[in-house]
């Protein structure tokens, strides 16, 4: 009895620490088809309201984000992502390395709502496809009563298992201010790619898996709320919806999950598994699913100011060396994903009922004269400006 309890002690740390070692190096290449308009003002929201408005600055277009980490150090730390030639960018993009920059001081400034002056309006959050809202909505938050650094009730927000960025030593990224080339409309990641540094193994896959299809969100005017559709993708493996607005007094926000949820977390890179369990969970659209209505009260309560941004959800290609369960020297992830975004109501059919034209912003489309159309903010848009205002400091952005 002693001898087996020893054993048993003896093995036990061995069992329950073991883990698998860091690669030394490890890449992420993102991927996105993207399709819509342009939204101003959104950069540096973070996973939040960036999510919810389409990620920020967003324009049409097939974009890619590359990402390198190294637990190696270089003096003159350089690499580069040798490209298949189906790309038609050259024979490879480099990943430039940041330079360290003096930290600087800002002095802590008061925040809007901290001063006499509180913030007045409110947010209004909804969710569920169909004509009419579902009972217990909407969740409302009064700005008025929300103080610095409280998460208001009512926000839900899932935790979704995405991993985490590149990191180390020794980083590169690309664009960069070295090299920042849009991507050809006819550019294919299909072949053999190879990363190459001095801060870093020599890393080859080749991938099977191209830029997912362009979405076409189209709107129709039947019933009740806002219809809107869109092409069946034959890669994604799920769909998300979101709608943000204001009627001049309260700014509104929708999602299409079934459940009560923000939102904001689900408009980027997920992967397949998590899609699969928030289908479960009846938050994220199976990839059958081709329209959803926007609820009647939702579009009146957004007014005129009424942004759908979309997303489709595609695969994921993970490459290791040696591969695992081994320890690996490198690890190599590439994720894709597919988005729109579209004006509802009035102002969405006046464009013919589909995403903006791939890259042209609704401040820049010539009218029917050639000349440039000149669009002023619209007044209802101020409660969502507030709202943006309020949920940076919430998120401490």
């Amino acid at each position: 009895m002693k001898k087996a309890l020893f054993v048993a002690l003896l093995v036990l740390p061995l069992t329950t620490t073991a883990q698998q070692k860091a690669p030394i190096a490890q890449y992420w290449m993102s991927v996105e088809t993207a399709a819509g308009m342009s939204i101003p003002g959104m950069a540096g929201m973070g996973g939040f309201m960036a999510g919810m408005m389409g990620a920020g600055q967003q324009s049409s277009g097939r974009k890619i984000g590359l990402q390198i980490g190294s637990q190696r150090n270089a003096d003159a730390p350089a690499a580069a992502h040798e490209i298949p030639s189906g790309m038609n960018m050259g024979p490879s993009l480099p990943l430039l390395t940041p330079t360290t920059r003096p930290v600087e001081v800002v002095r802590e400034r008061r925040d809007r709502w901290e001063s006499p002056d509180r913030p007045k309006g409110r947010m209004l959050i909804y969710w569920g496809c169909g004509e009419s809202v579902r009972a217990g909505q909407p969740v409302v938050i009064d700005f008025s009563t929300v103080g610095q650094g409280q998460m208001p009730a009512g926000f839900t927000s899932r935790a979704i298992a995405t991993g985490s960025p590149p990191g180390g030593r020794t980083t590169g990224t690309w664009p960069n201010q070295q090299d920042s080339q849009s991507i050809p409309d006819a550019a294919s990641l299909r072949g053999a790619h190879t990363i190459r540094g001095n801060y870093s193994p020599d890393m080859r896959f080749s991938l099977g898996d191209d830029f997912m299809e362009q979405v076409s969100l189209q709107q129709t005017a039947r019933g009740a709320g806002a219809s809107v559709s869109w092409n069946a993708l034959g890669n994604a493996t799920g769909y998300f919806a979101t709608v943000m607005g204001g009627d001049g007094n309260d700014m509104v926000m929708w999602s299409s999950s079934e459940v009560r949820e923000m939102g904001g977390t689900l408009m980027d890179y997920i992967p397949p598994g998590e899609v699969s369990r928030l289908i479960r969970e009846k938050v994220v659209l199976s990839p059958q699913t081709t329209e959803c209505t926007v609820p009647d009260e939702v579009m009146k309560r957004a007014g005129g100011s009424a942004m759908f941004n979309f997303i489709a959800y595609g695969p994921e290609a993970n490459f290791a060396q040696p591969p695992r369960p081994q320890d690996p020297q490198w690890a190599v992830k590439v994720r894709f994903k597919s988005t729109a975004s579209t004006l509802l109501g009035d102002a969405g059919q006046s464009r013919g009922s589909r995403s903006a034209s791939p890259g042209r912003t609704p401040a820049s489309a010539p009218d029917e004269q050639g000349q440039q159309a000149q669009q002023e903010p619209a007044s209802p848009a101020s409660p969502v400006r507030e709202g943006i205002n309020i949920l940076r400091g919430i998120f401490g952005r």
